[in-house]
């Protein structure tokens, strides 16, 4: 399996040496209370009356004033410290320490995250595949991984509309990529009658690949006609009795919802998919009674839908886009809000490599186009780390968090998220582990794009 040369770190810096600070804090956090106490039990066994019921109550009162002084004295120590330590060291709340210039420069240098971010370009850029198809035309883009093995390695609707956004996410610093070669290509993937489909699901377009698709070309700046008309399109085949699979599952219905909000935010659809989503959440009698979301939409056979991290992640970040677009009315506000509030009532002890960090993985079966005795099977994984923190980096999320109280549960599992978030990549490539396809485009840009969304939210002036 060929691998990207390492340009990029794979881990964090460590941290500095302690600052002289906290060297001076540590000695007199160990010292100064037991200087204190005795100093006061000297004080007051010199100044209480020799009359206060004899000698022993003098010492005595002498000597718990003295421990009570010194342990008040420790518990102040220990808590400048612990804010020693973690201006130092950096905190575990996400938030970077704040730094003092020196010699007259700004900071200490830069983070992990501009090498990272090189790298992953360097991948991207060297990794591109050029086809002329006899049908479709040339054809500039990525298959589906990085490390496929079929020879010519074909561009994929999926695989090159992920390039495209990691290409926009980082600004495409020279002309080995260029958006508009991309954009061109896509629209020569697009199936005859319209829409696009993954490569295992043939010749019907699909409202999740198409929905993905848009939402690229949306963000590239693509022809907002040819747009508005690929998107009507989409919503139009996106009905119960044309896909019934699809509206039962949390993460087609999410999918759909993010790229129509992106290339068509006029859409009649929009309110629609946002009831669907807002009517399916669950509740959780094991956290809270809190609602939040399953795999499904809709029970299957009886059976009550399982609560789930990730299809919950996906679901806050699709309703509080469809917020900043349609508004928001007060259901789906708490529906919303509920979610976020079960996000943060994760039982783990810690959450770096929490259970609701694991990523998971679900199948999408559909009958199929042709022979109606057969089903069509789609793997879909899910990175539920990215999503979490994707999740709590909504502007809703933060907002909830500071006026319930929560925000330091909401830095912790953020914290945790991102740790979790950069340690499966290495050299700008996220890697799923146990699969013949282990470094699959979408997994890298969701990691590169929230690293970076989290690098934007911790930016204070001055650092």
């Amino acid at each position: 399996m060929q691998q990207a040369p390492a340009r990029g770190p794979s881990a964090p810096p460590e941290p500095g040496p302690e600052p002289p600070n906290g060297r001076l804090v540590s000695w007199l956090g160990a010292l100064g209370p037991i200087a204190v106490g005795y100093a006061v039990f000297q004080a007051l066994v010199g100044l209480l009356p020799e009359a206060l019921y004899g000698d022993t109550a003098r010492y005595s009162l002498a000597l718990v004033s003295g421990i009570g002084t010194g342990l008040c004295a420790w518990l102040a120590g220990a808590l400048v410290r612990a804010r020693a330590s973690g201006g130092a060291a950096g905190t575990t709340d996400g938030v970077p320490p704040q730094r003092a210039p020196r010699d007259g420069a700004r900071g200490e240098g830069p983070g992990p995250l501009p090498g990272l971010s090189a790298a992953t370009y360097e991948m991207l850029a060297e990794r591109v595949t050029v086809v002329d198809d006899p049908l479709r035309g040339h054809l500039r883009g990525w298959p589906h991984a990085l490390d496929e093995h079929a020879q010519p390695v074909r561009p994929t609707p999926t695989g090159t509309a992920y390039g495209l956004h990691i290409a926009l996410e980082l600004g495409v610093p020279d002309g080995r990529l260029r958006a508009s070669e991309l954009v061109e290509t896509l629209w020569r993937l697009r199936l005859p009658d319209g829409g696009w489909a993954a490569r295992s699901q043939g010749a019907v377009p699909r409202p999740e690949v198409t929905a993905l698709v848009l939402g690229a070309l949306a963000r590239a700046g693509a022809d907002p006609q040819r747009l508005a008309a690929e998107a009507e399109q989409c919503a139009d085949r996106f009905r119960r009795e044309l896909e019934p699979s699809g509206l039962e599952l949390t993460h087609v219905v999410t999918t759909v919802l993010r790229g129509l909000l992106r290339a068509a935010p006029g859409s009649d659809a929009l309110p629609r998919l946002r009831e669907t989503l807002v009517d399916g959440a669950v509740t959780d009698p094991g956290r809270q009674h809190r609602r939040c979301w399953g795999a499904r939409l809709a029970p299957l056979g009886g059976r009550p839908v399982a609560p789930s991290p990730v299809h919950t992640a996906q679901a806050v970040v699709a309703l509080d886009r469809a917020a900043r677009v349609l508004g928001e009315d007060a259901n789906a506000r708490a529906t919303r809000q509920d979610g976020i509030r079960w996000l943060l009532t994760c039982p783990g002890l810690t959450h770096d490599g929490c259970a609701d960090l694991e990523n998971s993985q679900e199948t999408v079966r559909r009958p199929h186009p042709v022979d109606a005795a057969r089903h069509e099977v789609l793997a879909v994984r899910h990175f539920s780390a990215a999503w979490v923190m994707r999740a709590l980096l909504t502007p809703g999320a933060r907002e909830t968090a500071v006026e319930e109280g929560l925000d330091a549960a909401w830095q912790e599992m953020l914290a945790g998220a991102a740790a979790s978030v950069w340690r499966q990549q290495e050299d700008g490539i996220w890697t799923w582990d146990g699969d013949d396809l282990a470094h699959p485009l979408w997994m890298t840009y969701q990691g590169l794009s929230v690293l970076r969304a989290h690098a934007v939210w911790m930016y204070q002036p001055g650092d």
